[in-house]
């Protein structure tokens, strides 16, 4: 009886001390599952940041180096001086280039209006020229008309004489007769000699006159043709004034041409003053030299990197999910990463966004599913953690470092 009681008792304690560890077991499961619940990890995470190139936007000589590996430097910092005496010629070049330029341009602006001036005076001389030449041609035409009137009346007047002068030598000839009969006196006959003089005297004149009025009709013919071509010439000359529109929009195409070739020299200084100052490099941010690829003599060339500068102040970890963690995630929700650098100091933050695509689609060499054999392989989700406090001078943060990214997909937590 005693041994039955004591098996028995043994039994029953074997019993509870199971039921016991079955009721721990299941407290342990409810209590991890209840801790882990609503919270997502990967290990497959590290720091991001941005990395500054900064390259060479001009070739020439280095002449200074004034940073030094890994050294702080703030925005605007001179960190290479090239040689800048090529690109101090150029500027004087293209300086001059432009005053010349500018030059040219006033003197194109001035011979506008002189271009217009002139034209307009050579239309008024024209037409006045036109004028004058046509007054003159009618003087000299009415003298022609009035010499030829004249000369009408003096060849009346010369047959007039001549009958007189061939009267008077009859008469002469017959009194010569006469009084060598002594049938007239004397007297009559010297009065028959007088007459017939005068009338030879009278006809000589007369036939000098129609000389002098042919002369003078002939000058004045001469007067007519040479009014003639100086109406010619005018009318000429006023054609040639009617290229006034012409003239004027060659002078104005000049100038805007001036002016353009103003703009270019404008540019080609900009460009020049440009490149004076791209001899000396600058940070583009406050950061960190990193990657200095250049030493004190070398030749670059344009777009050549010299080194890298990377901010410290603005990072961020990018930690690639698995497919399957991202059911409930969501940006803004609270992270908990741990840095591995730092013997796994943790840092809060939250998700700030999640990547349009798998990091396998923006690989070199993408996937392709439709093709050979499939194997499904769970692909990862790269998802962008900002930190809230990423600034630590004691424990900074820097591109590259591994880290374990945890996500709080439960509010409650």
């Amino acid at each position: 009886m005693t041994t039955e009681n004591t098996k028995l008792k043994t039994g029953g304690k074997g019993k509870w001390i199971l039921v016991a560890v079955v009721l721990i077991g299941v407290a342990v499961y409810s209590g991890w599952r209840q801790y882990f619940a609503g919270r997502v990890s990967t290990d497959n995470a590290q720091i991001d940041g941005h990395i500054h190139p900064v390259a060479a936007r001009i070739f020439g000589q280095i002449m200074s180096i004034n940073v030094a590996d890994n050294m702080f430097v703030k925005e605007g910092t001179l960190l290479i001086e090239i040689d800048p005496r090529d690109y101090q010629v150029a500027l004087d070049k293209a300086r001059a280039e432009l005053e010349a330029a500018v030059a040219a341009a006033e003197a194109a602006g001035m011979y506008v209006p002189l271009t217009s001036v002139t034209t307009s005076s050579q239309v008024s001389l024209a037409d006045a020229g036109i004028k004058t030449a046509e007054a003159a041609r009618d003087t000299a035409m009415k003298d022609v008309e009035a010499a030829r009137a004249r000369l009408e009346l003096i060849e009346a007047q010369s047959r007039q004489t001549l009958a007189a002068r061939v009267k008077a030598d009859q008469d002469l000839e017959r009194m010569r007769f006469l009084v060598a009969r002594d049938e007239v006196s004397r007297q009559q006959y010297d009065s028959a000699v007088a007459a017939a003089d005068a009338a030879r005297a009278a006809h000589e004149a007369a036939e000098a006159g129609i000389a002098e009025v042919s002369r003078a009709i002939e000058a004045a013919g001469g007067h007519v043709q040479q009014a003639e071509a100086r109406i010619k010439e005018a009318v000429a000359n006023q054609r040639a004034s009617r290229t006034a529109p012409e003239q004027m929009a060659i002078s104005r195409a000049n100038m805007q041409a001036a002016q353009a070739r103003v703009k270019l020299a404008e540019a080609a200084l900009e460009q020049a003053e440009l490149n004076l100052s791209y001899t000396r490099v600058k940070a583009p941010i406050d950061g960190f030299v990193s990657q200095r690829k250049m030493e004190t003599g070398q030749m670059i060339q344009a777009g050549q990197p010299l080194l890298a500068i990377v901010p410290l102040h603005n990072i961020w970890v990018t930690a690639n999910y698995k497919e399957n963690q991202l059911k409930n995630m969501q940006p803004g929700q609270r992270a908990i990463v741990a840095v591995d650098a730092y013997g796994g100091r943790k840092f809060t933050g939250r998700v700030d966004s999640i990547a349009a695509a798998t990091g396998a689609r923006f690989s070199l060499l993408p996937p392709e599913n439709a093709t050979g054999n499939y194997v499904k392989v769970v692909q990862r989700i790269p998802v962008k953690i900002v930190i809230d406090d990423a600034i630590d001078e004691e424990y900074p943060l820097r591109p590259g470092l591994s880290v374990i990214s945890t996500v709080y997909t439960d509010p409650k937590k």
